[in-house]
């Protein structure tokens, strides 16, 4: 009889029934007080209605023992079984998905037994999924010190990994998280990639995403402990070190990454990091030289050799390994002959990597016969720097201009934080049909494009960004373009690259494997820039007031010695001039880089001034008011810095060339309406140097015609510029259906 009374008092609890279930239990317990689960299922049943007073009462009551011959040690045992019993109810309640009566079990079953890892976990996973996580729960429920000092081999791994996935998720730069995964990673020895595939996606998140590079670097540290040799991880690392400006140690660990390559692929991945480090420090310019002269050895070699398979995540990496050429000679038939085979190849392998996606939507169902005058076309912007950033300073105005009865915008927003962070994400935001933020996942991003049947889709980053061009690669879109970036990639799949008459020489069609489609009067403008309060005064650097100031605001990518010669042949030739330098890279390594060239032209390094990096791009633009002359750079013109020089209405030098990147300030002056300053030759910019550090005069003129400019300039007319743009894409969707 008691059995089944007992199976009777369990079903009504199993079944919710839980007062009808007290009830009976009591009765149990009434008649054979000496059965110790009753007990524990009375407890259960009084917690269940939320008597948690009542429930702890009878468990105590539980454990007293009314035999004379009363063990201490029996009240283990009873302990024991009563968690048993929470366990089992809790994982019941689980899957009814009552999370929060599981969660309440689980928090008594803590209270009786703090040392049981799983429930710890299986707790703190509750939490999560009632909203009721706190990071510090790890701390205060002693899990961190039990995985630190626990040899218990019965800790379920695979939970273990489930909450480091989600606490990752949920708190991706928080120092407690940071000791979890440490602490996990001793139990991943023997199975290292799972460990790894679970912290990856946030490192590369926290990194490249919220730009918490140091926090990134120990995560990518971690996961090194248990694969030294594993080549991703080690370009990963590298890539942050990079970033976060510690370049000597980001050369080393691509060093190592290069000496573990057994590969050309890698090899090339390697000694492109290894460039891009040591160009950003822009100091030891032999050395780049060197590394650049055997990246274009590496470079011919896979060209020879023709693989057909590289490995995917391989691939995403090479596209712009060929970035170095531009900024060492300005030899753009030669560049554009490498960049275009190497990429080239580089398509077929991204090509064959994503054969199964790409038969999802095979290329006959992208022609699309609508006529013209019966639809909207479909543009789409792609770009990881939709954002505060050059490109998204420059583009967010072709946005707030598009004609909304002739085209729907799209912006595809690659963004590893997966969402909106910052002002101009908004502004773009706002005035396109459709925004999506999207992580770097080629899969997701490729789907999202064809299903939205997108007519023409342009790419912001051109080969700045291996991922936009492993995308436009797969061909998502029937028409492709590229546009801002830095020159074209050579890609096959790109049909056309945006230029003006003055960007490009007209042999340019020669060497380009995209046609060249040129607007009428300038690539790119703008209505204006944000312009703060200036944090810079002639007073704080010492400079007398009748000093003539040149400026340069480069990157070291661009400190070109060539040109840097040139710059302090100037500085020499005019007695009273002065040349600030932005503080890009290393400032001791700048100093001794530029000190030395001003050495050798007989300078006096009193006439330098070293300026450190503005807090906001608004306060970089006010503090141009602090220069009488811009030097541009060469074989590397400024872009973005350009815009916001003549914006700023501040008289500049460059030296046009031959490629895209040593026209930019031509054909942004020229969209100015100025020709003061635009040099064709290493003398002539000398030349105009010094005559505007000795002619006041024509440096005021030169700021009124700037001044003038902002009311019918091409250059900032951004309506008419969206209007050229879209007759440019309606003539581009005419000749397809064509």
């Amino acid at each position: 009889m008691s059995d089944s009374l007992t199976a009777q008092a369990y079903n009504y609890l199993a079944n919710g029934n839980y007062n009808d279930a007290q009830n009976l239990y009591e009765q149990i317990i009434s008649d054979e007080p000496q059965i110790r689960s009753n007990y524990w299922y009375l407890g259960l049943c009084f917690l269940l209605q939320g008597q948690e007073e009542e429930a702890q009462m009878t468990w105590m009551s539980g454990m007293e023992e009314y035999d004379i011959n009363y063990d201490f040690t029996q009240v283990e045992q009873w302990i024991e079984e009563l968690s048993q019993v929470l366990d089992v109810e809790a994982l019941r309640q689980e899957e009814l998905q009552n999370y929060q009566f599981s969660w309440v079990i689980r928090q008594h079953l803590r209270e009786i037994n703090s040392n049981q890892i799983n429930n710890l976990l299986k707790l703190i996973l509750l939490s999560i999924e009632i909203d009721n996580f706190n990071i510090e729960e790890l701390s205060n429920f002693g899990l961190l010190e039990l995985i630190g000092s626990s040899n218990d081999q019965n800790i379920d791994i695979s939970l273990l990994l489930m909450l480091l996935a989600k606490i990752l998720e949920l708190e991706p730069t928080n120092e407690l998280s940071l000791q979890f995964t440490s602490l996990c990673s001793n139990y991943y020895i023997s199975n290292p990639n799972d460990f790894i595939n679970v912290v990856k996606p946030n490192i590369l998140s926290v990194g490249f995403g919220l730009n918490e590079f140091t926090v990134a670097e120990n995560m990518t540290k971690i996961c090194l402990e248990l694969q030294p040799q594993n080549l991703e991880l080690l370009s990963i690392l590298a890539a942050f070190f990079r970033r976060n400006l510690n370049h000597i140690e980001c050369i080393e660990t691509a060093n190592l990454y290069l000496s573990l390559s057994h590969d050309l692929p890698n090899k090339i991945i390697a000694t492109h990091i290894i460039l891009e480090s040591l160009m950003a420090v822009g100091e030891n310019w032999k050395e780049i030289f060197a590394v650049a002269e055997n990246q274009l050895i590496l470079l011919n070699r896979l060209i020879q050799l023709n693989p057909n398979y590289i490995d995917p995540i391989v691939t995403s990496n090479l596209f712009n390994c060929t970035f170095f050429l531009a900024y060492l000679k300005d030899t753009p038939q030669f560049n554009h002959l490498i960049q275009n085979q190497v990429n080239s190849l580089y398509q077929a392998n991204a090509r064959q990597n994503s054969k199964q996606l790409l038969a999802k939507y095979p290329k006959d169902n992208l022609i699309n016969n609508r006529k013209l005058s019966n639809k909207k076309i479909k543009i789409g912007y792609l770009s990881t720097y939709l954002r505060r950033h050059s490109v998204g300073w420059l583009a967010r105005w072709i946005f707030h201009y598009h004609d909304s009865e002739r085209f729907l915008v799209h912006a595809y927003h690659v963004t590893l934080s997966g969402k909106e962070t910052d002002s101009i994400q908004g502004q773009i935001a706002y005035y396109s049909d459709k925004t999506y933020y999207l992580d770097g996942n080629l899969e997701l991003v490729f789907n999202q494009i064809c299903q939205d049947e997108i007519d023409i889709l342009i790419d912001l980053d051109s080969v700045t960004v291996g991922f936009t061009c492993e995308v436009m690669a797969l061909k998502p879109a029937p028409i492709q373009v590229t546009w801002l970036g830095s020159d074209a990639s050579g890609i096959p799949a790109i049909d056309y690259f945006i230029a003006d008459p003055y960007v490009l020489p007209k042999n340019a069609d020669d060497y380009y494997s995209e046609k060249i489609w040129r607007l009428p009067n300038t690539y790119i403008a703008v209505d204006g820039f944000e312009v703060s309060i200036p944090t810079l005064s002639r007073e704080q650097l010492s400079i007398p007031d009748d000093a003539v100031t040149y400026l340069c605001t480069q990157s070291g990518y661009k400190r070109n010695p060539d040109i840097i010669h040139l710059q302090m042949q100037i500085i020499r030739s005019v007695p009273n001039g002065y040349f600030l330098i932005k503080q890009w890279g290393v400032p001791e390594e700048i100093k001794t880089f530029f000190i030395k060239i001003a050495e050798q032209n007989g300078v006096s390094t009193d006439r330098l001034r070293f300026l450190p990096l503005a807090d906001s791009e608004a306060e970089h633009r006010a503090n141009l008011a602090i220069a009488d002359v811009v030097l541009d750079t060469y074989p590397y013109n400024g872009a973005t810095t350009t815009m916001e020089t003549l914006w700023m209405c501040i008289p500049m030098v460059t030296r046009v060339g031959e490629q895209f990147a040593a026209r930019n300030s031509y054909t942004m002056m020229m969209n100015a309406g100025i020709t003061e300053g635009i040099a064709w030759s290493d003398r002539e910019y000398i030349d105009w140097g010094v005559r505007f550090g000795t002619d006041e005069s024509l440096r005021k003129q030169v700021f009124w015609k700037l001044r003038e400019s902002r009311k019918t300039a091409p250059l900032w007319n951004t309506k008419q510029f969206t209007r050229d743009m879209e007759s440019a894409y309606k003539e581009m969707w005419e000749i397809y259906l064509q």
